[in-house]
């Protein structure tokens, strides 16, 4: 594989933003580079000014779908004009696929309404690889206004059988696939992963900003299957056990008003630094400040994330403490590179934090045991790697197709992206 379409349909996905999602294709095409591959971005959103070392990366727009204001009975359907119109852009993800030659694989982000990468590649004959990080259809159904739920179904379906190759991130979501007709033989879990140069001078705690109090560090989006209400909870037990520490917040997101309400309500106010939303570069700095990383999923019910946090902790030489749930317990080793706790469970996530608040040696030999892990099994480098010979044994191996039909009675997958 020497010349790679990287298309994201998603106009959720800022693809040179400060997003988690942005981060994940922003290493990618990094690493794909790195490796020698001529890699070509075709994004819906772009999210910003590329960093330096992309500037060269060529960058084709997905025109926006068009807004076509719908009339159902006397109302104008808004959601309904925006799905027809992100229909409609398949047709323009083909020509403009087509209109630069002929590439050696096209390399999708799953995207809700998008088929038409996958069928193009499909058309002219070379591999199609489709990167899947949440069952979409499900998460939409779920969360947002949904007009064309068959629509929406059925496109699903065009992409998933399309694909060559689908690469789930994590082993629930290539379960959840089987269930909906892609065969195994097809399907191969690719976890994310880090770029642990960036974080190559972290692992010294020259930032810690008070002197004696352990720095409990959080990194990502504030939703709510985050589980930072149990982790204020938790960090209130701690408080009334006179452990010296406090909470630093690195994001931004919709639960921010109800966690500065709980935190004031358990007299926390002093306890918690909100960082707010950071650019993807002074991460490593913030987490410099930090003595140990948190992820305290809520949920553990069909967990199918593989989070970008666990493994920029590791690489930053974080202990981690995490709930363990969905494909934790594979990445953070119990009492190796971390403590795994039970999720949405306040007294067992204090008790986790607290061993390792009060013992800075343990904290050093799971932090230094963490950063090794990540940096034999989790680089994005490695992910590369992996997807050439993917890609390339695919290239001359024969194409199972979907099944027609689909197992009506499958686990449904949650969320908690």
């Amino acid at each position: 594989m020497r010349r790679l379409a990287y298309v994201c349909a998603d106009d959720g996905v800022p693809v040179f933003g400060q997003k988690g999602c942005s981060v994940h294709v922003q290493e990618f095409l990094r690493a794909s580079r790195q490796a020698g591959i001529a890699v070509e971005l075709f994004a819906a959103r772009i999210g910003g000014t590329p960093p330096p070392d992309l500037a060269g990366v060529p960058v084709h727009r997905l025109t926006p779908p068009p807004v076509w204001r719908v009339e159902r009975g006397a109302i104008d359907d808004e959601v309904l004009a925006r799905e027809q119109g992100a229909i409609a852009r398949n047709q323009h993800v083909h020509a403009t696929l087509a209109a630069q030659g002929r590439f050696d694989a096209i390399y999708e982000r799953h995207a809700l309404w998008s088929c038409g990468a996958m069928e193009y590649a499909r058309a002219v004959g070379v591999v199609g690889l489709l990167e899947v990080n949440a069952p979409l259809l499900e998460e939409q159904q779920r969360h947002r206004a949904l007009r064309l739920r068959d629509e929406a179904d059925a496109i699903v379906r065009r992409a998933f059988d399309a694909a060559t190759v689908v690469l789930p991130v994590s082993d629930l979501l290539a379960s959840w696939l089987g269930t909906i007709g892609v065969p195994a033989s097809r399907i191969h879990v690719v976890p994310n992963a880090v770029r642990p140069e960036r974080f190559a001078g972290t692992i010294v705690r020259a930032m810690a900003a008070v002197p004696g109090v352990v720095t409990v560090g959080f990194l990502g989006t504030l939703k709510p299957w985050h589980g930072l209400h149990v982790l204020v909870e938790a960090l209130a037990l701690m408080r009334r056990q006179d452990v010296p520490c406090r909470l630093l917040v690195v994001g931004d997101g919709p639960e921010r008003a109800a966690l500065d309400r709980q935190a004031s309500t358990a007299g926390l106010a002093d306890a918690i630094v909100w960082a707010g939303s950071v650019a993807p570069a002074e991460v490593p700095a913030w987490l410099a400040a930090m003595d140990l990383g948190v992820a305290p999923y809520a949920d553990a019910e069909d967990c199918y994330f593989s989070p970008l946090k666990v493994f920029e902790y590791m690489a930053a030489g974080l202990p981690v403490v995490a709930s363990g749930v969905g494909q934790l317990p594979a990445i953070v080793g119990h009492d190796t590179t971390g403590l795994l706790c039970a999720p949405g469970d306040a007294p067992a996530l204090a008790d986790a934090l607290m061993r390792l608040c009060v013992n800075p040696d343990r904290r050093a030999r799971l932090g230094a045991a963490a950063r090794r892990h990540v940096l034999q099994h989790h680089t994005w480098a490695r992910v590369v790697q992996r997807v050439r010979l993917i890609a390339d044994e695919a290239a001359g191996g024969p194409r199972v197709p979907m099944s027609e039909t689909r197992d009506t009675g499958a686990q449904e997958v949650r969320r908690h992206a």
